[in-house]
Parts: structure tokens; C-alpha cells; sequence
């Protein structure tokens, strides 16, 4: 019986034993997460202001070409008003001039 109980002592502070390596094993793990983690966050807020500046770079070009899309367009619609003036300053001209000579034309 001594012998038996002494076994079963002896499995009982083995499995003490390995329970203890394995907390040990999972808190050694979990403190590399953290440290990993930490390590992963400091490059990210490290690269934020390039990011950053990349994103903004990128904005400002897209703004600068929907300006010029925007000048492009104004100016073509300038033109054909431009045009569109040039072609009815005659008809404008000869209307004026019919008003000046005669105020009253029906009567």
C-alpha cells in the first residue's frame, strides 16, 4: 500500500510538475504576443505620417486634375459664349441702329 501511495504522490507532483512548464510555456507565449503586438503597433504609428502624407498626396493630385477638368470645361463654355455674342453683335448692331432711326416703327 506504501508503495502504491507513494506512486500516486509521485504522479501527483509530476502532474504538478507539468502543469507548472505549462503555464509557464503560456505565459512566455502570451509575453511575445504582447511584445509583438507592441512592436507591430510602434511600425504602424511609426508609418502613420507617411501614410498620411501618401493619402494627402494622392487627394491634392485628384483635386488639382478635377480643377483642370473643371478650368477645361469653363473655358470651352466660355468659347461658345464668346461665339454665340460675335455671331448675334451684327443682328444687335442693326436692331440699334433701326431703333435709333426710327423709334416708332408702326407708327
Amino acid at each position: 500500500m506504501d508503495d502504491t501511495l507513494k506512486k500516486l504522490l509521485d504522479a501527483e507532483l509530476h502532474a504538478e510538475k507539468i502543469a507548472r512548464q505549462a503555464e509557464e510555456e503560456r505565459d512566455k507565449v502570451l509575453e511575445k504576443a504582447w511584445a509583438e503586438s507592441r512592436a507591430e503597433e510602434e511600425r504602424f504609428d511609426a508609418r502613420m505620417p507617411e501614410m498620411y502624407a501618401s493619402f494627402l498626396s494622392k487627394a491634392e493630385e485628384r483635386a488639382e486634375q478635377t480643377v483642370s477638368e473643371l478650368k477645361k470645361r469653363f473655358d470651352e463654355r466660355h468659347t461658345q459664349l464668346r461665339n454665340l455674342a460675335e455671331e448675334r453683335e451684327l443682328d444687335a448692331l442693326e436692331a440699334a441702329f433701326k431703333l435709333l432711326i426710327d423709334p416708332n416703327p408702326e407708327g
